[in-house]
């Protein structure tokens, strides 16, 4: 049986991440550096012991996470003298974590996407005046039902599914109103529908504008073919050509993230493990909701490094 890597997305930041592994692992704060200086920041002084709200700012939370990410990768691949693409069957990410994941598949080079992503961030955040767009989670519920309630709830407004997470757990986004008759309609069935505490309505059609940015941003960069297959978010079946990943790429901010699907999908193509490469558990939390067969291990602290290596 084979293992897949997967890299989280937003949400799964907090001040102080990474900074165990820059203690331990010098070429940590090497990938660190290079972030800061690509993104023109102080990047990791913020991740370290800046304030929550700050980092919570898309424009910044996008490019820091893939920076843990892979230094995770760059301490595997350095220190341990892993080749990841005999180890690793697939990578994927969740939305901004799939720039993380063909970092480590070697499609995109580390500052390359630090770049992106504070792009991605930024355009993300201009696409919808603030209070203009929500998020809710939807529990409870499975896909189908949850679409009919984004149907019934979006009147003339948007009202789409962005992630779809797990099962009973259903992210819509869209126009601030529609997204309050969705929660009504959620509550009035007995369903618990949290509000999501984001700056913007990800993954929907009100971000075509940020879309349109990341088109012109990615026009002219380079993509190589990745050396591990990517489980797109907008297809859930993996894509090693670099211009459909590149079209994907774009597609991806306004679509919604295949999450359970991607995962669902992963015994299939004969993959008995996952690892969470990166801040926080969500992902390994999702995937015991979605499949307990597989085998989920959170790789973000050294103690969890030299455990994978072990394993790999």
């Amino acid at each position: 049986m084979a293992k897949v890597f997967v890299f989280p997305g937003q949400g799964s930041q907090f001040v102080g991440m990474g900074k165990p592994l820059a203690d331990a692992f010098p070429v940590v704060k090497h990938v660190f550096e290079e972030v800061d200086d690509a993104v023109e920041q102080r990047l990791t002084r913020l991740m370290f012991d800046g304030a929550e709200a700050d980092l919570r700012l898309t424009e910044n939370a996008q490019p820091a996470l893939m920076a843990v990410s892979a230094a995770v990768v760059r301490v595997l691949e350095d220190e341990g003298n892993i080749d990841l693409a005999d180890k690793i069957a697939f990578v994927a990410g969740h939305s901004l974590g799939e720039y993380s994941a063909l970092v480590a598949s070697g499609s995109l080079e580390l500052a390359q996407a630090a770049r992106l992503l504070k792009t991605r961030g930024q355009a993300m955040q201009a696409a919808v005046p603030v209070g203009e767009g929500a998020m809710i989670a939807v529990l409870g519920m499975d896909l189908e039902e949850v679409e009919g309630l984004a149907a019934e709830a979006a009147a003339d407004e948007v009202c789409a599914v962005a992630n779809d997470n797990a099962g009973g757990q259903v992210v819509l986004s869209g126009h601030t109103a529609a997204i309050d008759r969705a929660a009504e309609l959620a509550g009035a069935q007995g369903k618990r529908a949290i509000r999501l505490d984001v700056s913007a309505p990800f993954h929907c059609s009100l971000m075509q504008p940020a879309a349109d940015a990341m088109a012109d941003a990615l026009e002219g960069e380079i993509l190589e073919s990745p050396a591990i297959p990517v489980i797109a978010n907008v297809t859930a079946e993996p894509e090693d050509q670099p211009e459909r990943i590149r079209s994907l790429l774009v597609e991806q901010v306004t679509s919604r993230v295949r999450w359970r699907e991607t995962v669902a999908g992963l015994p299939e193509r004969d993959i008995d493990t996952l690892y969470e490469i990166g801040a926080g558990k969500v992902l390994t939390g999702l995937t015991r909701r979605i499949d307990r067969s597989l085998r989920a291990v959170p790789v973000n602290a050294p103690a969890d490094i030299e455990s994978l290596l072990s394993e790999l």
